[in-house]
């Protein structure tokens, strides 16, 4: 079972973070929000290890945020398109999760799947393939300069120990 970390309430299941949430919506229930989940890795060929990390990003639009993320370790992966797959593979699962988690609460949220691919840089040539698994999957893509979830908030952890 997987164990999200969050910077304010520790170590949380996957029910729990979902309960957060509801939770930090119901504190003020007007206001617009967005749900966002990114992943990001940092190889260290020195230790043998990739580390991917994903993270739930509950964006209250202009007030704020609230975030959980885990840790991934495998061994090494030099392809970066391979470590793209992976991590949008793992922003997919914990998608479906999510999804999954929500529905049972009577809850329907758009989740949005920020990507750590752009227009610059080798990541370039990925961007339609990956793009197109993300919303033929029924989410909604984004890419970066605009994939914060992924490209700040899951990457801030990928070089952190465990």
């Amino acid at each position: 079972m997987v164990k999200f970390m969050n910077p304010t309430k520790g170590t949380l299941t996957l029910d729990q973070v979902v309960d957060d949430m509801i939770q930090y919506v119901e504190t003020a229930p007007n206001d617009k929000y967005r749900v966002i989940i990114g992943s990001d890795s940092h190889t260290n060929p020195g230790k043998g290890t990739t580390t991917f990390v994903t993270a739930i990003i509950i964006h209250r639009v202009g007030k704020g945020a609230r975030y959980y993320f885990y840790r991934l370790p495998q061994h090494v992966v030099r392809s970066l398109r391979q470590r793209i797959y992976t991590e949008a593979s793992l922003s997919l699962n914990t998608c479906g999760e999510l999804t999954k988690l929500l529905q049972e609460r009577q809850q329907e949220w758009n989740l949005e799947v920020h990507v750590d691919v752009g227009e610059k840089g080798a990541t370039k040539s990925l961007i339609k393939e990956v793009v197109g698994w993300i919303t033929q999957s029924g989410y909604r893509a984004t890419i970066k300069p605009d994939s914060f979830g992924a490209s700040k908030v899951a990457d801030r952890y990928t070089r952190c120990s465990s």
